[in-house]
């Protein structure tokens, strides 16, 4: 008994000095901090009480104005939340070189999936960034919207028949849904080079396997935090992070789009066209574990990886955008009569009236009116870097130490009062020119900024205004008795989402 009570005091001490060791470090570093809880550090309540954008809008209400930038503990990791916009143009443009990578988990070795951009650090991401850029130039993204545009159309007949059907529930029609699957449609064949058919199948595989990205985990809730807070020990341990089936699915699509197109010398000008015209003539190029080398092309690993996030990120960010977008429009009706209008304008220069790229550059208001839902409605709640060397702090006495993560709070910045007056009130007329230039511009953040800011924004824009334009052209959207006002947002999911999805009022023009 006397030997189990001596243990267990030896075991209470170590974990007293490991707490005290670990959750101590603010305090030791002279940087103002929010007081941490054993093991959960400031993440109490995350997922089932609190979204990111609660606990950040906890810190930035708490430092604002105090202190640039406040020490936070997502669990056990050091993190530090930027709150002046200043220091927020140092950490993504100016003193970039210090904030290269994000401390995103990455394994190509084992989880080839997980190779790509968005994720790839250092050198590594260097290169591949190199690589890629002259695939979303102006002229590839013009030669790519041909292909959504006839997409486009496919949307519009898909929402004629689910207009139809849903008469019998007085027009109401889950918006998110069919958004999904046109954008689904849409990465499916840019990226894959498939007609996937989602728009005519809701059951489609490729559709399915989308949901299953973000609904189907391989792990369980605690292995999948430790995997975001321990980024660099996951992939030592070799850790995976996507089921074996879903890596499988997407590296076969590549790999028989690939075949299929070479065999037969096929071409698209879509971008597995360009992953084709930068892969290695063989497989030496993957380094066989010992990093990703470029210099001889991308392997098919390396092309499947960045078709994978192509698809994830266009098919998820753009189809939550249309839909958010969707539902502010049927709340305010004269915003939505006037985006028609301009739309019907632009179109009655061109000939048959058809979608082309150079008038939807014309599409001004539209333009403001999709800046104001991605300001309101941030996709990715906050952007995160991660120091990889010892950084003074401009005009403080901080230090920031080697692999601190840092949280920069988009949602919060896009909803502070101070810079966007009535933040939850819908308002295009902020991206006036005349606005944007008196604004700093850290104030908007949704594809972040720097080197390191989205390669498919100009996409992303493209392929949600396409989808805007052909809906608007063609159907009315208002309140159902399903709607809710305000939206339940998620707390589950870290990209931004509603709980219960967007039901709207829709009705043929």
């Amino acid at each position: 008994m006397l030997l189990t009570f001596i243990l267990l005091g030896v075991v209470l001490a170590l974990a007293s000095i490991f707490y005290l060791n670990v959750y101590s470090y603010w305090a030791r570093k002279g940087i103002p901090y929010e007081t941490p809880l054993p093991l959960v550090g400031n993440m109490k309540g995350i997922g089932s009480k609190y979204h990111f954008r609660d606990i950040n809008q906890r810190i930035y209400d708490q430092f604002k104005g105090k202190t640039p930038l406040a020490g936070m503990f997502t669990f056990l990791q050091r993190t530090v939340v930027i709150m002046d916009l200043d220091l927020i143009k140092q950490v993504l443009i100016k003193d970039f070189n210090y904030f290269q990578d994000r401390g995103a988990f990455n394994n190509p070795r084992d989880d080839p999936l997980t190779g790509h951009l968005f994720s790839l650090e250092g050198e590594e991401w260097r290169a591949m960034r190199q690589k890629l850029t002259p695939v979303f130039t102006s002229g590839k993204i013009k030669q790519m919207s041909e292909i959504v545009v006839k997409v486009g159309d496919l949307l519009v007949d898909s929402m004629d028949k689910t207009v139809k059907t849903a008469k019998v529930d007085h027009g109401d029609v889950e918006i998110k849904d069919i958004c999904a699957r046109f954008t689904t449609d849409v990465i499916g064949s840019c990226a894959f080079g498939l007609e996937c058919n989602s728009l005519q199948d809701p059951n489609a595989e490729f559709r399915a396997k989308g949901r299953m990205i973000f609904e189907r985990r391989r792990h369980p809730k605690l292995i999948q935090a430790f995997l975001f807070t321990n980024a660099k020990l996951a992939k030592k341990l070799r850790m995976k992070i996507f089921p074996d089936d879903v890596t499988e699915f997407f590296m076969s699509a590549v790999r028989n789009t690939v075949d299929y197109r070479l065999k037969n010398n096929i071409k698209r000008n879509d971008f597995i066209d360009q992953l084709i015209e930068l892969r290695a003539e063989n497989e030496e190029a993957a380094g066989k574990g010992n990093g990703i080398d470029l210099s001889k092309g991308l392997t098919l690993e390396q092309m499947a990886a960045q078709a994978f996030v192509f698809f994830v990120a266009g098919f998820e960010t753009s189809s939550s955008t249309m839909s958010f977008c969707l539902y502010e429009l049927a709340l305010n009706q004269d915003i939505q009569k006037r985006v028609r209008e301009e739309i019907e304008k632009v179109l009655s220069n061109t000939e048959g009236g058809e979608i082309t790229y150079d008038a939807l550059a014309e599409m001004t208001y539209l333009d403001q009116v999709l800046a104001e839902t991605l300001r309101k409605y941030p996709i990715l709640p906050l952007l995160t870097r991660e120091t990889n060397r010892e950084y003074k702090v401009p005009n403080t006495s901080f230090i920031l130490d080697k692999d601190t993560r840092v949280s920069i709070p988009v949602h919060n910045i896009h909803h502070d009062p101070e810079i966007y007056p009535q933040p939850e009130k819908f308002d295009p007329s902020r991206f006036e020119p005349e606005a944007v230039n008196i604004r700093h511009p850290m104030a908007y953040l949704p594809f972040g900024d720097g080197p390191r800011n989205c390669i498919g924004l100009r996409f992303g824009k493209i392929q949600s205004k396409i989808g805007l334009a052909v809906l608007l052209r063609r159907f009315k959207f208002g309140v159902s008795k399903r709607t809710e006002i305000p939206l339940i947002l998620g707390l589950r999911s870290f990209t931004l989402a509603t709980e219960n999805g967007i039901h709207l009022k829709v009705e043929s023009i």
